[in-house]
């Protein structure tokens, strides 16, 4: 009886661990391509996000330039920030408009102005800050001598020459911006392509007026 058993116990037990065994890493096949999927979608959106929104912040600048009574135009209704600037940099087509502020909800569809330092209309130093995965991508590829167009709310045009490019460890090091200064720094996080945001590493590109 013993015998005639234990061919049996082993039998039913094989029959059910395989099937059960290909479930499992069906589910973790599926499981890991819903990730990768919503991973990809999210990236897509945030991208098109960034880029769309340049359109409608696109119309209120020109707003801006025709307003003479210096009020905030809004690029939708709800927006809690506005154009300040508009940025060009001839070398790598990039043309973008620059928001108040350089907090998340500003960073999501333009480069954000960090609240400060000096304003396009002003000598100083101006500091822009932008998403190293959308606007402030092309940074990774900018070199000394590049030239930086910014024009303010006046509709007056001011060139820059790239002389610097920097990474900082913002837990490491204290960064202090000299208001004397007359310049240009655009900051995003760094490395480019890494895989956890919110690090401690800045990469900071400095420009001199042309």
């Amino acid at each position: 009886m013993i015998s005639s058993t234990a061919p049996l116990t082993s039998s039913y037990g094989n029959h059910y661990r395989r099937p059960i065994s290909r479930k499992l890493a069906t589910l973790a096949s599926g499981a890991f391509l819903c990730t990768s999927l919503f991973a990809f979608g999210s990236s897509i959106w945030i991208k098109s996000k960034a880029t769309l929104s340049q359109h409608l912040i696109k119309d209120a600048w020109e707003e801006t330039l025709k307003d003479t009574n210096n009020t905030h135009v809004k690029p939708w209704p709800w927006a809690d920030t506005w154009p300040i600037a508009h940025l060009i940099v001839p070398e790598y087509n990039i043309d973008f408009y620059v928001l108040a502020g350089s907090q998340g909800n500003s960073l999501a569809f333009g480069p954000g102005h960090i609240d400060g330092t000096a304003m396009p209309t002003e000598h100083g130093t101006i500091v822009l800050s932008g998403h190293r995965d959308t606007h402030f991508s092309f940074l990774q590829n900018i070199k000394q001598g590049n030239t930086l167009q910014v024009q303010n709310k006046r509709g007056e045009w001011r060139n820059y020459e790239v002389i610097n490019q920097e990474i900082k460890n913002s837990d490491e090091e204290k960064w202090f911006i000299d208001s004397h200064s007359d310049e240009l720094k655009l900051i995003t996080c760094y490395p480019f392509n890494g895989i956890n945001p919110g690090g401690p590493l800045r990469y900071i590109v400095t420009a001199k007026p042309i």
